[in-house]
């Protein structure tokens, strides 16, 4: 083979060469598979849980109510209404059939399936109720009342009551209690006693509806920065503030709270006192 046949035989292959490159080059830029978040899983597998759509943010004539991560500690006082027709067999605000002869009630932001005792400060009756829906919206109510409930405590004639809510935790869902009441046995040695069940924890005691650590919420903030700039606007008056983080629809919050009293009677009135310079969205917090 001459010199210039193995020139024309390298050129020809050197043009191949750089024509694959051009075309699996151009094919490498782009991918027909969607990207996954990381672990592995796409975002479209990942199941949500039970009751995480109720703790994000929501708003209701203009008005955006931030539900708090945790019942812990809470105390309020208020005006209680009440719910029936034509609500009765709708969709609940966590997915339930509302039943006006149930057990229920309805809160603008404490966690679903927080039980409350319910006391009516007119007459002294007082029931527990289990939160499983969003409301009242309108002034000066904090809490909707089944039909049923709201007979129990002298309510349902006159439309509206003042009461005073107290949080006493939050309701094992029944699949649950029969997993732990009714859970499989182990196979026992014969003339071995089985073992007796573990007896239920007591309920915890209703706790001095006057007295605690009370707070008043009077902001909560996507930024830090603007959570901070309010706080030191308070704590030059001379006022303790915490800036607490809690998580609310996918993102962090922080929220300013100003310490109130240890006396529920004073801290609503300075609940009331941040209502009149501006905050109308201030919220008594019990910690």
């Amino acid at each position: 083979m001459n010199a210039a046949n193995l020139r024309v035989r390298i050129a020809l292959s050197l043009m191949l060469i750089a024509l694959l490159c051009v075309s699996f080059g151009c094919a490498s830029k782009t991918s027909k598979f969607p990207q996954q978040e990381k672990g592995g899983t796409s975002s479209k597998k990942k199941s949500k849980s039970k009751g995480t759509g109720t703790q994000r943010p929501y708003v209701i004539k203009g008005v955006t109510y931030y539900p708090i991560p945790s019942a812990v500690g809470y105390m309020e006082q208020g005006l209680a209404s009440w719910y029936g027709e034509p609500f009765h067999g709708r969709k609940t605000s966590n997915g339930e059939t509302y039943d006006m002869y149930g057990d229920t009630a309805a809160h603008k932001t404490l966690p679903m399936d927080t039980m409350l005792l319910v006391k009516n400060l007119e007459n002294g009756k007082s029931t527990v109720v289990r939160i499983n829906d969003r409301g009242p919206f309108v002034q000066e109510r904090i809490i909707d009342l089944s039909y049923t409930k709201a007979k129990t405590l002298g309510v349902v004639g006159k439309g509206t009551a003042k009461v005073e809510i107290v949080a006493l935790g939050a309701q094992v869902p029944e699949e649950e209690e029969v997993m732990v009441a009714q859970g499989p046995e182990k196979p026992s040695t014969p003339g071995q006693p089985k073992p007796k069940p573990k007896p239920h924890k007591a309920p915890p005691p209703t706790p001095d509806f006057d007295k605690g650590n009370f707070y008043v919420q009077v902001g909560a903030f996507v930024k830090i920065e603007n959570a901070r700039t309010l706080a030191k606007a308070f704590a030059k008056r001379g006022r303790d503030v915490i800036i607490q983080q809690y998580p609310a629809a996918g993102m962090n919050l922080y929220r300013v709270m100003i310490f109130a009293s240890n006396s529920l009677a004073k801290a609503k009135i300075y609940e009331k006192q941040m209502e009149a310079e501006g905050f109308r969205h201030a919220l008594l917090l019990a910690r």
